[in-house]
């Protein structure tokens, strides 16, 4: 199996920000109760007139310049999303589009704030089968248009943007070491958006019920995200043959401060290996992890040969973490 790692990285959000006191002149909350229960500080909200496609393709675009390819030698490109443009065509096939990717497939991954974890994952194994080369993973969200803006437990959590990584094949060693992912149907209904689906199509009924809006049981969620996102990520390290102590960057899924610090303290990892930027975002859903990410990187935090772990849990309810060993160092010619 061949190699595989991430060579390139970018991201995009939307010029708009929204502050916890922009909120408090909304719904009945403050800055003091949402920074002390959550971390967030402020968020940044796309236009009306701005689809999910456009923050995927500028991300898109900002990961390939990173990686020193073009759009044109792209052969795949996969856009986790809960918010896409339509229910169908897929956004991945838009953004292809925008970018001029015209010789890609494309397709899209729905696993909510799991979707970039789920991404990664199934892009790596098209570069280690032999099959693909350079493949584009995109988280990219716009829930601000799907928040009910008079329901102060959710609408005060969720910000816009989108994180793109480029998978190529890389020096034996480094890139993907390890991944768990992993889902428990049977809370599908404590994080959803009850309309626009199947079950329930646009109706009057479903405009006056709020069904296309998120809906989200916050006290089941925060439980099983407190015990998951340690559990995934030591699974991905066992995979790996690593230990918690050979961790040099955590990136977590940016969702709420304390369940980071619950990640933090069952790993036992020195808070100052964390990638947190969540004061500044919201929740971007499948957007969080791979802006993180692309934070680190153009800050200079990840050095060549770290160790990162990636690990967040989503609605489904999904979770998942990936391990590797950072290099981004081009593909190689013989792979």
């Amino acid at each position: 199996m061949i190699s595989v790692g991430i060579v390139g990285t970018g991201s995009y959000v939307p010029e708009k920000v929204l502050t916890n006191f922009d909120l408090e002149k909304m719904v009945d909350t403050s800055n003091d109760w949402i920074v002390s229960r959550t971390g967030i500080r402020q968020r940044h909200i796309a236009e009306p007139e701005t689809p999910v496609s456009e923050l995927c393709a500028q991300a898109a675009l900002r990961a390939l310049e990173d990686g020193n390819t073009s759009p044109e030698e792209v052969d795949l490109i996969i856009v986790a999303t809960a918010t896409p443009d339509y229910l169908f065509p897929a956004t991945a096939g838009i953004v292809a589009d925008r970018i001029g990717a015209k010789n890609a497939a494309a397709f899209d991954l729905e696993a909510a704030c799991t979707g970039f974890l789920y991404g990664i994952t199934t892009g790596a194994q098209f570069i280690a089968t032999g099959m693909y080369k350079n493949v584009l993973v995109i988280g990219g969200e716009i829930l601000s248009k799907f928040l009910d803006w008079e329901d102060r437990s959710t609408c005060i959590l969720f910000g816009d943007g989108a994180g793109a990584a480029l998978l190529q094949p890389i020096e034996e060693g480094y890139g993907f070491l390890g991944f768990d992912l992993g889902m428990d149907g049977s809370g599908n209904q404590l994080l959803s958006m009850p309309g626009g689906g199947s079950r329930n199509p646009a109706s009057l009924t479903t405009l006056e019920k709020k069904f296309h809006t998120i809906h989200m049981a916050g006290s089941e969620v925060f439980k099983f995200a407190v015990r998951i996102m340690g559990e995934t990520a030591l699974k991905a390290m066992e995979k790996a043959n690593l230990q918690k102590e050979n961790i040099d960057w955590l990136i977590p899924h940016q969702a709420n401060i304390r369940i980071v610090d619950a990640a933090v303290k069952r790993l036992g990892i020195d808070p100052n290996k964390v990638v947190v930027n969540l004061d500044r975002y919201g929740n971007m859903s499948a957007a969080s992890i791979p802006v993180a990410l692309d934070e680190a990187s153009r800050e200079g935090k990840l050095k060549h040969g770290d160790t990162l772990v990636m690990v967040g849990f989503g609605a489904g309810l999904t979770w998942g973490a990936a391990v590797l060993k950072w290099s981004k160092r081009g593909a190689l010619e013989n792979a």
